[in-house]
């Protein structure tokens, strides 16, 4: 089979052949114009021309687990967002080679912009949100044992964290209740990175995260950034999602397991930065679960 994709700046050259041949069947004549890929993961994302327009490409190695969470989510969840054009359709899919092309949704990244702290963008983010988490709602009985083991296994893992914090996140983790939790649809990584503004409207990309899990799942990495010291943009969010889902118990098991994971990860990609992130969230989640403690024990 021929290959009549053009390599330009060598950007295609980084699929595989039979990648870069099934790209050449879909688009004739495709021109790669730049790389957005993070780089962290076997995910390799190219923004490219066609003769039917400007599209994404997504191609994935064997073993990265993003491919198949991109799928079901455009397959199953976007369809609300595609709807009113918020988030790029699905042109197509070959499972056997782990290859995707999307619409290009044109507009700037939020993360880096002014409009990366202006409350109407957490405001159309958060009514966003809502419409992707109302679609679908199902009970699971094993979701926070899942997650109990997922957290103990980040510790078990190479990190930096202090011995006597390990201890003390182990303990907590270990005695962690484990109720049956609902899951909603959610994107995984909610947040300006994945937030694009045309025109003043916000829309959604990136879904190698998506899944079921409890909805607040999707208010962590905020909590953890534009959130703080941000009281409009969080009650911006607040007010376009129409309630908040971290009224529930399990958001504070869920800062620790996000604190966790982030120190662990960035550690182990040698991110500093983000490990400090990390650090930080783990000391400021411990601080909140002693406060409870106190008000339990007050109230005892």
């Amino acid at each position: 089979m021929p290959d009549s994709v053009r390599h330009d700046e060598d950007l295609i050259a980084r699929l595989t052949a039979e990648q870069r041949a099934v790209v050449g069947e879909w688009l004739p004549e495709v021109v790669a114009l730049k790389d957005h890929s993070w780089g962290l993961t076997g995910t390799i994302v190219l923004e490219a021309l066609s003769g039917g327009g400007r599209v994404i490409i997504k191609a994935c190695d064997a073993t990265d687990g993003h491919f198949a969470r991109e799928l079901r989510a455009h397959r199953e969840w976007l369809g609300p967002w595609v709807a009113a054009d918020r988030a790029p359709r699905l042109r197509h899919v070959d499972e056997e080679v782990r290859l995707l092309v999307t619409d290009f949704v044109p507009g700037d990244l939020v993360q880096g912009s002014g409009a990366e702290f202006e409350p109407d963008t957490y405001r159309q983010a958060g009514a966003l949100l809502a419409a992707l988490h109302e679609q679908h709602v199902v009970t699971d009985e094993d979701y926070w044992e899942q997650e109990q083991e997922a957290a103990l296994a980040w510790l078990d893992k190479e990190h930096r964290i202090q011995p006597d914090v390990e201890a003390r996140l182990r303990a907590i983790v270990e005695a962690w209740p484990t109720p049956a939790s609902e899951l909603v649809p959610t994107h995984g990584d909610w947040q300006p990175r994945n937030w694009v503004i045309s025109d003043g409207t916000v829309s959604a990309i990136d879904f190698g995260r998506a899944a079921l899990r409890p909805a607040f799942t999707d208010f962590a990495r905020l909590a953890a950034q534009q959130f703080r010291g941000n009281r409009d943009l969080e009650a911006g969010f607040i007010e376009g999602y129409g309630s908040d889902p971290r009224l529930d118990d399990g958001w504070q098991r869920q800062r620790l397991r996000e604190a966790i994971g982030t120190a662990v990860w960035a550690h182990l990609k040698g991110d500093v930065t983000f490990e400090q992130q990390g650090h930080r969230m783990i000391e400021e989640a411990l601080a909140d679960e002693e406060a409870l403690a106190d008000v339990e024990a007050a109230h005892g």
